[in-house]
């Protein structure tokens, strides 16, 4: 399905912040676009965005309401593209100013130019279990009854989640990325590039059919991209984010 997108010069894009009241830095990102501190053309997310945020359960909403009230206020006066990720979904009626794009929507294919892309929060084509798991967690009943048992528990169940996804590594190696992506990827889309997150490695590799960007995780380092022009073979620039003295800067 075409939804005729364009990818446009100047677009920041953001993966895997995995934002929580334990890393606040994506919060304080989205109040330096807000106040025009960093001012980018469009605002494409790829997804993990937070470490929990479930469109069905009400209190993954309250813990995170400051970031979502401020995105929803981007949304308002620039394009934000928010590809959801395993960790936030079902999100169109928590970001309604917001074009979402669920996991069954991705590949998401924009233009740049002339340029081909697909863009990706990482968990398409991924094995038969983690498809039935993926499927079973975004299941409506299954999100209504763990909100249910959440309520009951006082938000242990949301709490013990988010206290155990806080303690993973996001920013370590995966050896061997090079041959899982061309066995994953190789031969099965027709593109100039394909830009996905989830795995962290912040890696470029030229496959046989197309130019391959693994994203790094904004959670580490406070990574993020701005998409150059579209006559770079490159086409992203990283930047990283920071405070100093109240001052926004830029690397």
């Amino acid at each position: 399905m075409s939804h005729n997108i364009e990818l446009k010069e100047g677009a920041f894009v953001v993966s895997d912040a995995h934002y929580s009241h334990i890393r606040p830095e994506f919060l304080d990102f989205l109040k330096a676009i807000h106040a025009k501190q960093l001012q980018p053309t469009q605002l494409i997310l790829m997804g993990d965005i937070f470490d929990t945020l479930f469109g069905n359960v009400p209190y993954t909403q309250e813990v995170n309401s400051q970031a979502v009230s401020i995105l929803n206020e981007i949304s308002q006066t620039i394009e934000v593209i928010y590809l959801e990720g395993n960790h936030d979904f079902n999100l169109k009626k928590v970001f309604p100013k917001v074009k979402v794009f669920g996991i069954k929507e991705q590949p998401l294919k924009v233009e740049y130019g002339s340029k081909k892309v697909l863009l990706a929060h990482g968990d398409i084509e991924s094995p038969l279990f983690y498809n039935i798991y993926t499927s079973i967690v975004r299941n409506p009943f299954v999100i209504s009854v763990l909100n249910i048992l959440d309520s009951i528990s006082r938000h242990l169940i949301i709490n013990r989640l988010d206290e155990y996804l806080s303690k993973k590594d996001d920013c370590k190696e995966f050896r061997g990325f090079r041959e899982f992506i061309e066995k994953r990827l190789d031969n099965k889309y027709q593109c100039n590039y394909f830009i996905e997150g989830h795995f962290h490695q912040n890696k470029m590799l030229e496959l046989e059919d197309f130019r391959y960007i693994n994203l790094a995780a904004f959670a580490c380092n406070q990574r993020y991209f701005i998409v150059k022009s579209f006559k770079d073979v490159e086409l992203l620039e990283e930047n990283i984010f920071s405070i100093q003295d109240d001052t926004v800067r830029r690397y």
